[in-house]
């Protein structure tokens, strides 16, 4: 995987848009920490209320807190919240992929970004840019070609404006079990 190793848990918020809540307060995106765990996959469940998938399984919730718990300090993943009023209420993850090298990836391997939610209540204020502006900052630092996410209608504005686009590809899932 391209310098996942040598990637460090310091990220600095230079280059990366800063918001104001409705008080006019400094939001900064910040890595998440161990104690983010459980904000992190009710933020997971949220955004799974938002693209109309069924949470009717709640084993899925206990694997979540195991899999965040696990890559937390991983420097192969870049986990980064927002808080509002002490509470964690945005959040964005990258993670680095190892693919083999292709003519749009030279170099081979990319980023993932997902689980870019902000809490309902809190949206509008610019705190789901500021996780996503930092996980793109985190990605352009793991020295990959190229980030890839699966966007919402809601979402598709601000990823088209940091140049994402829709590709001719058909994403295409089936169950192993």
């Amino acid at each position: 995987m391209p310098r996942a190793v040598a990637l460090s848990r310091v990220w600095s918020v230079s280059g990366t848009s800063i918001s104001k809540d409705d008080h006019g307060c400094v939001q900064v995106p910040r890595r998440a920490v161990g104690s983010d765990v459980a904000a992190l996959v009710t933020l997971r469940a949220e955004m799974f209320k938002a693209m109309g998938v069924d949470d009717g399984c709640e084993d899925w919730r206990a694997n979540a807190h195991a899999w965040f718990r696990a890559r937390i300090d991983d420097p192969a993943y870049g986990i980064f919240v927002v808080e509002h009023d002490g509470r964690v209420v945005a959040c964005a993850v990258g993670a680095l992929r190892d693919a083999a090298p292709s003519p749009g990836v030279p170099s081979g391997g990319d980023v993932l970004i997902s689980n870019v939610c902000t809490e309902p209540r809190c949206r509008g204020r610019g705190y789901g840019r500021a996780v996503f502006d930092a996980v793109m900052q985190w990605a352009r630092q793991t020295g990959v070609g190229r980030a890839e996410l699966m966007a919402t209608e809601a979402g598709r504005q601000l990823y088209e404006r940091a140049g994402f686009k829709i590709t001719h590809s058909a994403t295409m899932r089936t169950s192993l079990s």
